[in-house]
């Protein structure tokens, strides 16, 4: 494996060191409003022209789960309630190592509005935002994701 190319494991399988960006964020879902299946909501963000789940860096003393229900919030306008804990990705971004924490989220209430980090939202049945989402790893999330809820 190259050091551009990403894993997707679980954090105590990698130890961090200060140089690695440290960053949280959700794989965000909820029951559609017509008809109650389920769907995964998906960010755009034109400064990179992908799709992703939301998530960022930590903030100087931010706790992970902290940091990626703040990075929902912001990056779509949505307040969720956090749930299991997802796998982690290790890639490299930017020449830097980047560790992301994720966890699955429900969303409870808001609502998108456009801004600087994130012109587009959309929600999306499991299968079409694993077919969206540009990075491989995500689309591993989705499955993780479908695999906690269905243990539950």
């Amino acid at each position: 494996m190259t050091s551009s190319e990403h894993t997707t494991e679980h954090a105590s399988e990698h130890a961090s060191d200060d140089s690695t960006v440290q960053a949280a964020g959700c794989v965000l879902w909820r029951r559609s409003p017509g008809g109650g299946e389920l769907e995964v909501c998906l960010v755009h963000r034109p400064k990179y022209d992908d799709w992703s789940h939301p998530k960022g860096k930590l903030k100087d003393g931010e706790e992970h789960l902290a940091a990626a229900l703040r990075e929902v919030e912001e990056e779509t306008g949505y307040r969720a309630i956090p749930g299991t804990g997802l796998p982690t990705t290790f890639y490299e971004a930017n020449g830097h190592p980047k560790e992301v924490r994720y966890w699955a989220a429900e969303a409870v209430s808001g609502g998108f509005s456009p801004n600087d980090e994130v012109d587009r939202l959309l929600w999306l049945p499991p299968s079409a935002a694993r077919l969206r989402l540009t990075q491989p790893r995500d689309r591993e999330l989705v499955d993780a994701l479908l695999d906690t809820l269905r243990l539950t």
